[in-house]
């Protein structure tokens, strides 16, 4: 029994790749649920199995109490102390309860549990193993390519997926052929790790390098960047990290041996290496080999890098279908524009051309700005003037509106009474005959005749005309805007029989006063 045991054991072990303790743990959690299966599932059963002589022991764990209140899980302290002589209230005991056989059914059930659990510790132990190999290179063989064009590789006890478009184009993948891939992700699923593996990845090349070369695996060597089209050309920059090692020459090996086995590899695929340089435009130089190039400039604004090369170089710098070009913009992050010796002339000879005529437009535009300020500063000039001369008529016209001084008003209050006595002597004999018409009083009395001659010495003038002449003094005053030209009528001065004063009335036309005079004439 032990022999045939320890035999089985360990040929499962070998078979899955499984430790020990891994087997028989699943062989006891079979055992518990054949057991609680067939005697029930109310008690806390546990399973032990001697690895040495194979003999499965069966225990009921059940807990010290006083009192027994649930038969399947506990126990009297009396009872407990007859299985153990250290059992006190409120711990556990061990009750074994070992049936003679489990019959048919109940062995298959745990025959059952014994693979499910072997088949979940395998994928566990699978996915933790090729978990930690995301980023190597494996050996896988072709074992068949699905409806969907993935290829599926056998990896010996795991199966790796190359999806359609990780496959090199000009590669054939027929049954049982022996391929490199990168492995690039690695996914846990219910039937195990789902590894998907790459051959058109960077880092595929990478690892070759460093499988190929060994100063690059020692560090010797550093790989700066790689630009690859998978299946036609690659281009790798290196650089050395030790003075005296030749980054280039390391790579390709004696007459190309090394570089050579990986072209061999990538099923022909070219492998350009080019020295990495800290200066931009000795890399972008570099980086188009093998065409020399004759100067490089770089606007760093765009990103853009002229490159000029000589005539007989221009093709091999653009490459196939712009292939090499290409390849180096990636490889340099750099927007890459390739010029013949002819086309920069050409270039040249038309920016200083550009340039001459800006500059010559920049100059008249300059002469213009200048001729616009002078005849901008003589038409400021020009308006100073005018507003100077329109300020003086301003102020000539103000002045004639000025109202009469004193001495005016007095002058004309004699020419109003002279205007006033005139008519008498120039009447028509018709109106002389009227005027007799009428009976006048003959004496003026003495009171009046002092009032007429106060009047006459000072002349009064009614409120009427002195509030229209406070308020035009007031407004020159104030110094408004003079406001549209008024048309002043020369006023006379009457004496008003009523009231004994002298009145300012507005002097009348001569038929209005020649119409007065004959109404009063026939009244």
């Amino acid at each position: 029994m032990k022999n045939t045991f320890l035999v089985a054991i360990t040929q499962v072990c070998a078979e899955r790749h499984l430790p020990e303790a891994v087997i028989l743990d699943a062989i006891e959690q079979a055992l518990i649920l054949a057991y609680k299966r067939k005697f029930g599932t109310d008690q806390n059963i546990a399973v032990k199995v001697d690895p040495n002589t194979g003999k499965v022991r069966v225990y009921a764990k059940k807990e010290v109490v006083e009192e027994i209140e649930h038969q399947g899980s506990q126990i009297s302290l009396k009872e407990a102390c007859k299985l153990d002589d250290a059992a006190e209230l409120g711990s556990t005991v061990h009750v074994e309860l070992t049936p003679k056989n489990f019959g048919r059914i109940d062995a298959q059930t745990a025959k059952q549990v014994i693979l499910q659990r072997i088949r979940e510790a395998e994928r566990e132990t699978m996915y933790a193993d090729w978990s930690d190999r995301t980023g190597e290179v494996v050996m896988g063989t072709v074992r068949n390519i699905d409806t969907s064009g993935n290829v599926i590789l056998s990896l010996g006890r795991a199966e790796a997926i190359m999806p359609r478009n990780e496959r090199i184009r000009t590669e054939q993948y027929t049954p049982n052929r022996r391929v490199r891939a990168y492995v690039y992700e690695v996914e846990k699923t219910s039937r195990g790790p789902r590894i998907r593996v790459s051959r058109t990845h960077r880092k595929l090349l990478r690892r070759l390098l460093e499988s190929e070369v060994p100063e690059i695996f020692q560090g010797t060597v550093e790989i700066k960047g790689i630009a690859r089209e998978p299946g036609s050309r690659s281009k790798v920059a290196v650089t050395a990290t030790q003075e005296g090692v030749d980054p280039v020459g390391s790579c390709v090996g004696m007459r190309g041996v090394r570089i050579q086995s990986i072209v061999n590899e990538l099923n022909g695929e070219k492998i350009d290496v080019v020295a990495w340089a800290p200066e931009e435009t000795r890399f972008v130089a570099n980086a188009l080999s093998p065409a020399r190039v004759e100067h490089v400039w770089l606007d760093r604004d765009t990103r853009t890098a002229t490159v000029v090369v000589p005539d007989n170089q221009l093709s091999l710098a653009i490459g196939k279908e712009g292939q090499n070009a290409r390849l180096a913009a990636k490889l340099t992050n750099w927007r890459i524009d390739i010029k013949s010796l002819t086309e920069a002339a050409e270039e040249i000879q038309r920016r200083a051309e550009e340039e001459a005529e800006a500059a010559a437009k920049e100059a008249e535009l300059a002469a213009k700005r200048e001729a616009a300020a002078a005849l901008l500063a003589e038409a400021e000039v020009s308006l100073a003037q005018a507003e100077q001369e329109e300020t003086a008529q301003a102020v000539e016209t103000q002045a004639e509106e000025l109202p009469l001084t004193e001495e005016a008003v007095t002058e004309e209050v004699a020419a109003a009474v002279e205007e006033a006595e005139a008519p008498a002597a120039e009447l028509l004999p018709e109106e002389e005959a009227a005027l007799e018409a009428v009976e006048l009083p003959m004496e003026i009395p003495d009171e009046a005749q002092e009032q007429v001659t106060e009047q006459i010495v000072e002349p009064e003038v009614s409120e009427e005309a002195a509030m229209v002449r406070e308020t035009e003094e007031d407004e020159e005053a104030e110094g408004d805007k003079p406001k549209g030209k008024k048309k002043r009528r020369r006023r006379d001065l009457i004496y008003d029989e009523e009231s004994g004063t002298i009145v300012s009335r507005q002097r009348r036309k001569a038929s209005r006063r020649l119409d007065e005079w004959e109404d009063e004439a026939e009244w």
